[in-house]
């Protein structure tokens, strides 16, 4: 009985010896832990800019987690100090407060704290210390950013946090980027040497961004010849790289441009095609497939607001049918009566484009009506100094797929045949026993309700109001005209080259005289070719 006694005091005796081991230990390594932010946090007691902007750089090559909640609340101009004690805490979001050295939350603050004050460099030293702290997060998206945000700092406190990163750094893109933040650094530090320097700017000469040009633009005056030098040549690297990107740039803009005006002029290039109406009620058409959108919208968030991602996809077939019907009324009360008088036609379709203009004018109003974009039209990504946007992305891919659906319906279906024969030669077509009447009420209906559905692409990039057809109204009629009349392809090529020429133009000339001078080559250039670059062909010439 004794020897058990003894054994199980033993053992006491070790678990409390244990027990004092580990809990000595924790003790220290919490005020080592404390005290590491000691000296950075009296500074910012201090109440001055200058030792505020020093204790951030202090902060940034901590170990402490309590650092990055510091620098964060610094930022978000949360963290307050007490000038009779010179403590510092913490305020979170909620109103509470937590003791800045340890992050121990205290239950009644004093009185009479006073924020730490901001100016412009603290900011910057907040910003680059966040950036500093944040290079060494698992997340490499966070690891990005911080990247990035040293790359403009260019704070020489965080060189060796950033070397540690680049130890470590396994991601192509990431290791980049730190790579690029260490060489500003190392650019703009009288510390580094010639040769340093010059790998940096050769480096940074690579990124050839904007960001990058301004940094080789402004070489320290302490600089070597032979840096300044690698510099300007960088700078006109860049200049040349971003020159072209430009270019690319307004190329992708005309591209879009281009689907825009295909969009809108594809379904009057079949009705001028077919029956030689110049249809000025076309924009309106348009317009009322853009407030379709809208209605349908309105309903789904009000009634079912889960489906507000499938909302353009119910809003299209709604738009065609819609406008299509909408079409095939004004052709059979109006249009038909007028065939072979174009001039009464136009005059006549633009006083039915005034009619529909106030009518929804007066059951929606005169202002411009919110048509939301869902999550996968929102957003952009870049091709190297190209900026795509994607619902720009996305109404060239419909568009495109409207092109080839149509030519599918013109050239794989009866009444595409019909159409065809009408548009080569009515007469025959008429003697063949076709309804030409009919195809004329179907063709405009048709061409009517794919300007509806172009109105739903153009809702997300344009303002939904009564005048929105009338953007676009003179471009179409250009694009047709161009392209050459009733020709799908030349439409397709017609509308993508005044989209690109017109965007190109831009820079030069401005929007206004841009568009004046595509207007005087088109004039020319009909001319010289009344049909437009492909005319249709058939038998008779009036055809």
């Amino acid at each position: 009985m004794s020897l058990i006694r003894r054994l199980l005091s033993a053992a006491l005796l070790l678990a409390a010896a244990l027990l004092l081991a580990w809990a000595a230990p924790s003790g220290v390594r919490a005020q080592t832990a404390a005290g590491d932010l000691a000296p950075a946090l009296a500074k910012i007691a201090a109440d001055s800019y200058s030792d505020t902007e020093a204790a951030l750089g202090m902060l940034a090559t901590s170990t402490n987690p309590q650092a990055g909640v510091i620098v964060a609340a610094i930022s978000d101009n949360r963290l307050l100090f007490d000038p009779a004690s010179k403590a510092i805490y913490v305020r979170a979001k909620d109103g509470s407060f937590t003791d800045a050295a340890t992050g121990a939350a205290v239950s009644a603050a004093p009185a009479g704290l006073k924020p730490v004050r901001l100016n412009n460099r603290v900011r910057r030293a907040a910003d680059a210390a966040a950036g500093a702290l944040s290079l060494l997060n698992p997340d490499p998206a966070k690891r990005l950013e911080a990247a990035a945000a040293v790359f403009k700092s260019r704070d020489a406190s965080a060189l060796p946090t950033l070397d540690a990163a680049l130890a470590k750094e396994s991601v192509a893109n990431v290791r980049a980027a730190l790579e690029q933040a260490r060489a500003a650094i190392v650019l703009t530090s009288a510390a580094s040497s010639e040769a340093d320097r010059l790998a940096a700017v050769n480096l940074i000469a690579a990124r050839g961004d904007q960001e990058a040009l301004a940094l080789l633009a402004n070489v320290p005056a302490d600089a070597p010849a032979s840096v300044k030098a690698a510099a300007a040549n960088g700078t006109a690297k860049i200049n040349r790289s971003l020159a072209m990107w430009n270019v690319a740039q307004n190329v992708w803009y005309g591209l879009s441009l281009g689907s825009v005006l295909l969009l809108a002029a594809i379904g009057l290039a079949i009705t001028f095609g077919v029956m030689g109406v110049i249809n000025m009620a076309h924009g309106e058409m348009v317009m009322l497939g853009a407030y379709t959108t809208y209605v349908v919208q309105d309903i789904i968030r009000t009634s079912y607001p889960g489906l507000f991602g499938w909302s353009l996809a119910i809003a299209l077939p709604l738009a065609f049918l819609f406008t299509g019907l909408v079409g095939i009324i004004i052709e059979r009360t109006v249009i038909r009566f007028l065939y072979g008088r174009a001039l009464e036609t136009l005059l006549a379709t633009w006083g039915i484009s005034l009619m529909l203009q106030q009518a929804v004018r007066s059951i929606f109003g005169p202002t411009n009506k919110e048509v939301g974009a869902p999550s996968w039209m929102s957003g952009a990504f870049d091709v190297g100094q190209l900026s795509i946007t994607y619902n720009r992305l996305w109404i060239i891919v419909f568009a495109l797929l409207v092109f080839f659906a149509l030519l599918v319906v013109l050239k794989r279906t009866s009444l595409g045949l019909y159409v065809r024969a009408v548009t080569q030669n009515r007469r025959m077509a008429a003697a063949m026993g076709i309804r030409t009447g009919r195809i004329d009420a179907l063709t405009f209906g048709l061409g009517s309700g794919i300007a509806g559905i172009a109105g739903v692409a153009l809702s997300q990039i344009d303002n939904v109001s009564p005048n929105l057809g009338q953007g676009y109204i003179i471009d179409s009629f250009m694009v047709v005209v161009f392209g050459g009349v009733g020709n799908l392809w030349g439409t397709l090529v017609g509308a993508l080259t005044l989209g690109v020429a017109n965007k190109l133009l831009e820079p030069f000339a401005g929007a206004v005289l841009g568009k004046i001078a595509l207007l005087v080559f088109i004039i020319l250039f009909i001319q010289k070719r009344p049909r437009g670059l492909f005319a249709l062909k058939g038998r008779a010439v009036e055809a």
